[in-house]
């Protein structure tokens, strides 16, 4: 089954060198498909000196259909959905954007980076994405609260 290799090698090349400020783990030992990533918030973003849980589901057709990435922690960014899903949006996971050559390691650092930078052109949080347009220093505000509140410590 190439799809198992697949994700075995690059969840493998992901534990023996992990890019800075992600951690990666089997949610469950006897599930290649699902992974619990723990993201550090970069420096010089408001989600700083918290670490998130991001669950990383593979679909069994991967590398021909995108993962799915979504917060197990509570986050208040423009890029991910308000509610106990934690949705998140990236362009290069919907289907239409993904390439089979893409990898995980791609998928975690485009969302990393995205803590730092959010995109609020492609939001699915509209009134946080208006906020971050319009008053930034408030959102900085409420998400560094968010972070303390939710995102501070817990690594398992």
């Amino acid at each position: 089954m190439g799809s198992q290799k697949r994700i075995a090698k690059e969840l493998a090349e992901l534990t023996e060198s992990p890019p800075e400020g992600i951690t990666v783990r089997l949610a469950d030992e006897s599930n290649l498909y699902n992974w619990h990533v723990y993201m550090e918030g970069p420096e010089n973003s408001p989600y700083h000196k918290g670490t998130f849980l991001v669950n990383l589901n593979l679909p069994t057709n991967y590398p021909f259909k995108p993962p799915t990435v979504s917060f197990g922690t509570k986050i208040y960014h423009p890029n991910v959905t308000n509610d106990e899903k934690g949705s998140m949006c990236l362009g290069m996971l919907r289907p239409d954007e993904w390439k089979p050559s893409s990898k995980i390691v791609a998928v975690l650092q485009f969302a990393r980076q995205l803590l730092a930078e959010p995109m609020p052109d492609d939001a699915v949080e509209g009134r946080i994405a208006e906020q971050y347009r319009t008053d930034r220093k408030r959102y900085e505000e409420v998400a560094r609260e968010w972070t303390r509140k939710h995102a501070t410590g817990k690594k398992a």
